[in-house]
């Protein structure tokens, strides 16, 4: 798309308003105002605050050479008791309310999914199950994800949420320069590892149930922890273009000047080559391996349950691995469901920055609906960092054990010393 018109500090990316904290190049005029106005929280604060955000985005729709029809109603209604509709509602309406629902939510998603993937790192780090090879993956999953709700979920709930409640609280720390960059990279490296992950497990799970033969040479615990390590390098070294690329730009208003960190302007077309790749990283492609290699693994189990049916052949050993198979189906599932709707919202607003017109009525209707929509189903997607827990808790009965041992049992050593006795060889080394 060829955007050499758009001034420099405007020449934003809707890719980033959906996978980044940020913006970047390449964007429709109206996701810009879009973005930029839910960042500065024009839903509340004094009326001073209300009608310097009306008006700024004003300023950026003269600036960008939009409908002046759509321009003019604007400004009036920035004039017009501050900013504020006579129906006593701000102009998007719509997105309010999915702005509100987003800002009171999302600490509840954030507070629930540190203390569930805490919770959930200490069972798989506990003694009777850190060596087997799912917790390695489980235990990393974690991990990531309590790093996704730091930096990912946390800051951008500071940048778009914060400021919606009363006194528009603006936290401008987010926006300096090093903090910017360190931020919005660790937010791309923790969502990217906690969307691999899962699908790394899922490969070994198809390997274990699909090609048994080859179980002992490609899964293992000490496979997972080289496969979880390989991970992480590689996500560190694909994602490294994002801090360089990325820098803390001023939009000036009439009254004042506002700092966002975005990427950099000169390096526009790049940043929304290598965002929109990174979008698709996360989302389309470890669907669609998940999607295959779940049908195969199902598929095979059914095969072999009646198999095993018929011959009446069941060991405890084929009940773990059963478990965690169980386990993996279901938080795969979740993973895809939860990021589906986030994604169909996604593309279908794509689409309309790039090839709607945005003058008439309908497409500006529909772009905010669209915007709104975006709000609710964001928070869905955040939903993939806290309900780990509950799943592992309602399919895992080995986990329900070692999580009610956690908080009853005070004689853990005993209790490790008579679960080893009594079981000395029935902890497998693998679920696989």
């Amino acid at each position: 798309m060829n955007n050499s018109h758009l001034p420099d500090p405007y020449r934003t990316n809707v890719m980033d308003d959906v996978f980044g904290s940020g913006s970047s190049s390449g964007s429709n005029s109206r996701d810009i105002v879009d973005s930029i106005s839910f960042s500065s929280g024009s839903d509340s604060g004094s009326s001073s605050t209300k009608y310097d955000n009306c008006m700024y985005e004003v300023a950026i729709l003269r600036a960008l050479n939009l409908s002046a029809d759509y321009v003019k109603n604007l400004s009036s209604r920035c004039v017009n008791d501050n900013g504020w509709g006579q129906d006593g509602h701000p102009p998007h309406h719509m997105v309010s309310v999915s702005l509100t629902f987003y800002s009171y939510v999302t600490p509840i998603v954030l507070a629930v999914g540190l203390g569930g993937n805490l919770l959930s790192l200490i069972v798989f780090l506990s003694r009777n199950m850190r060596k087997l090879s799912a917790s390695k993956y489980l235990a990393a999953l974690s991990v990531s994800d309590i790093c996704a709700l730091i930096f990912y979920v946390l800051t951008d709930w500071l940048r778009r949420g914060l400021p919606n409640y009363p006194g528009s609280i603006q936290s401008y720390f987010l926006e300096e320069e090093g903090t910017c960059q360190v931020l919005t990279y660790l937010g791309y490296v923790s969502r990217f590892i906690s969307a691999w992950i899962i699908v790394t497990f899922t490969m070994e799970r198809y390997i274990g149930v699909c090609h048994p033969l080859r179980r002992k040479d490609i899964c293992g615990s000490k496979s997972a922890q080289k496969v979880i390590v390989s991970l992480l390098v590689i996500a560190f070294i694909i994602l490294s273009y994002k801090p360089l690329l990325t820098s803390r730009q001023e939009y000036k208003l009439q009254n004042r000047t506002m700092t966002r960190c975005t990427p950099d302007p000169a390096h526009a077309f790049l940043s929304y080559v290598l965002d929109s790749s990174f979008a698709l990283s996360i989302t389309l492609v470890p669907f669609t391996i998940i999607s295959v290699l779940n049908s195969l693994i199902i598929r095979r189990l059914q095969r072999r349950k009646i198999r095993n049916f018929a011959r009446c052949i069941v060991t405890e050993e084929s009940v773990i691995r059963m478990e965690f198979t169980v386990i993996l189906l279901v938080v795969s599932f979740v993973f895809i469901a939860l990021n589906l709707p986030y994604f169909i919202v996604w593309s279908k607003r794509f689409l309309q920055a790039f090839y709607g017109t945005a003058d008439s009525e309908a497409d500006s209707d529909s772009f905010d609906q669209s915007g709104a929509e975006l709000l609710i189903t964001r928070v869905i997607f955040y939903l993939n960092y806290c309900v780990n827990f509950f799943l592992y808790s309602v399919t895992g009965a080995y986990f329900r054990k070692e999580l009610k041992m956690l908080f009853w049992y005070r004689q853990h050593n005993t209790y490790n010393t008579c679960s080893r006795a009594s079981h000395p060889s029935n902890t497998p080394q693998s679920f696989v």
